[in-house]
């Protein structure tokens, strides 16, 4: 696995590559946006760890400009800051999980390995140049993982995204069942556990636009006790 790691602190970076060559990640380096996203298109990395205060073009930047290749690869931000607005744009530009300086390391590569696991490719489809199936078929329900489409019986679905997140996680291994637990970690990442997310108010408001019957639906089932899974 190929790990981008952008920060403009040549000792932070450095010292990040050795905690990730350790872990038997391969590193790419940028000190700045510009070296980021040459990086990006030269290294094709798996995942990128980016600052979000680099000189040329700040991690947001970066994101966004990544995110408009319509690539997928995860996105785990670095920051100083950890006010509740900075977080905001950061996944708004498309990014996937923070992690506030000054970190551990075993909490970065506990965040490096639940996105990797969570952007890993499952089931059949067509495969996408980023090594992600970029369609997924589940019964009538169709997921195009890249143009972020959902079709329901050939019909366009408009989903939030964090229900299309949702959605394509599920996706990855139909009949699987999802604790809520594990929703969060993977759509909204490990530090929001515990939080006031409630997956089953997402859940609700899916099944309102793909189900014929939200009340009883037929794709994206609850299992008791247990989560949720997308199919049988």
């Amino acid at each position: 696995m190929m790990v981008l790691v952008a920060d403009d602190d040549e000792r932070l970076r450095a010292a990040i590559g050795i905690i990730l060559k350790k872990a038997g990640y391969q590193v790419c380096e940028a000190g700045n946006g510009i070296q980021a996203l040459s990086a990006f298109d030269e290294k094709r990395p798996d995942i990128a760890i980016l600052d979000v205060m680099m000189p040329k073009l700040d991690g947001f930047e970066v994101c966004e400009i990544i995110r408009k290749s319509r690539a997928r690869t995860p996105v785990l931000f670095l920051t100083a800051k950890s006010d509740i607005a900075d977080k905001k744009s950061g996944f708004r530009s498309g990014g996937d999980d923070y992690l506030v300086k000054p970190f551990n390391e075993e909490e970065l590569l506990l965040r490096v390995e639940a996105l990797l696991r969570r952007s890993a490719p499952h089931g059949a489809g067509q495969a996408s140049p980023w090594g992600e199936q970029a369609v997924r078929t589940v019964g009538s329900l169709r997921i195009d993982v890249l143009r972020f489409e959902v079709f329901v019986d050939g019909r366009k679905i408009d989903l939030t995204k964090k229900e299309f997140q949702i959605l394509s996680l599920l996706s990855q291994r139909p009949g699987e069942v999802y604790t809520a637990d594990e929703i969060i970690e993977h759509v909204w990442g490990i530090g929001y556990l515990h939080s006031s997310v409630s997956i089953p108010t997402h859940i609700r408001h899916i099944r309102e636009k793909i189900e014929a019957d939200p009340a009883h639906p037929k794709m994206l089932q609850t299992v008791w006790r247990f989560g949720y899974r997308l199919g049988d």
